[in-house]
């Protein structure tokens, strides 16, 4: 048994699901942060809308995911919104922050000016996403008051991936694998995710996970 003390917000959907699972079977304190039924196998729910969540709820935790995502249009804002509110309830405490990123604002060049999202083949209907989260991992890196870690997957998340148990740790660059593939799959994501809850490796640092 670890005597890591895990909270997943969102954790009933597809990325949170995915985390909660890899983090149990781990055998990691899971704590469900949920509006509804927690419908994950985490050992402990607590039902609270994430705009009302507290330092006092936050509190007990070493490590809280952020795996939050909306996907209408009218929504979209509301990634910059949670991500500071979450970062507001933290601050001060020893609670880290880990965040479930997208793979749109990795940067195409040494020089950290272009990014992924910004390229003709970019999908337009991904674009407002990939738009308002790369705005808020900006915000995100002007936090020194939380202990954050934000990690991109590779350009094509799978969903209904396999879990092959193994994936590439990679830095702020868009990056592919030696079939010069750039894919993972949920549940590789968050194997690599839940060891940087364990390892506590990458503070205030934005890192990629890709598949094998």
């Amino acid at each position: 048994m670890s005597d890591l003390n895990m909270a997943v917000v969102a954790a009933n959907g597809k990325a949170g699901s995915a985390i909660v699972h890899e983090a149990v079977r781990r055998g990691i304190n899971v704590t469900a942060l949920v509006r509804h039924k927690n419908t994950t196998e985490a050992q402990h729910t607590l039902r609270q809308d994430l705009f009302d969540l507290t330092a006092a709820d936050l509190k007990p935790f070493g490590v809280v995911v952020d795996a939050f995502g909306v996907f209408k249009l009218e929504d979209l804002p509301e990634h910059m919104t949670s991500l500071k509110h979450l970062c507001d309830a933290l601050t001060g405490l020893s609670t880290r922050l880990l965040v479930v990123g997208g793979a749109g604002s990795l940067y195409l060049n040494p020089e950290h000016t272009q990014e992924l999202k910004d390229t003709p083949d970019f999908p337009r209907e991904a674009y407002p996403l990939a738009k308002i989260m790369s705005q808020s991992l900006e915000q995100l890196r002007l936090r020194s008051d939380v202990t954050w870690t934000y990690l991109s997957p590779a350009a094509d998340f799978r969903a209904d991936g396999p879990r092959t148990g193994k994936y590439l740790l990679r830095g702020e660059e868009y990056s592919t694998n030696e079939r010069g593939e750039s894919s993972i799959s949920y549940a590789d994501y968050a194997i690599g995710l839940v060891d940087e809850a364990e390892s506590a490796a990458h503070p205030f640092q934005r890192i990629s996970l890709i598949g094998q």
